[in-house]
């Protein structure tokens, strides 16, 4: 199964990528292809950008790396819509804007949500 990660990000230390890294790990060991929005970001821009980022602030990321919240979300979008089974939801994802858009993509398409 393709599963999307979703869960909060902005505000929090490092972005909360340890939270994403764990729960993809526990989904892939299950045999699932997982997209980690995380990796993404890393692969993205060659480095680890929770780094350092203890407030887990966009604008930081910006500045360091070159971050850029329509990409990102871009290319989160891209994958549920036309590739992902199902959504993983991490603790604390209704308080995302982010997660919570990515949610509703996945209601909106049909796809299996996942309480993590």
């Amino acid at each position: 199964m393709n599963i999307y990660v979703a869960g909060p990000m902005r505000g929090i230390p490092f972005f909360n990528f340890p939270a994403f890294c764990k729960a993809t790990a526990e989904l892939r060991s299950k045999g699932h292809f997982v997209f980690n929005p995380a990796e993404r970001d890393n692969d993205r821009h060659g480095t680890d950008i929770s780094e350092g980022n203890t407030a887990g602030c966009e604008l930081l990321a910006a500045k360091q790396h070159g971050f850029n919240l329509r990409e990102a979300l871009h290319d989160d979008l891209e994958f549920i819509c036309l590739k992902a089974d199902a959504i993983a939801l991490l603790p604390g994802w209704e308080k995302s804007k982010g997660a919570n858009a990515e949610y509703a993509t996945a209601v909106a398409l049909g796809l299996e949500i996942i309480y993590l």
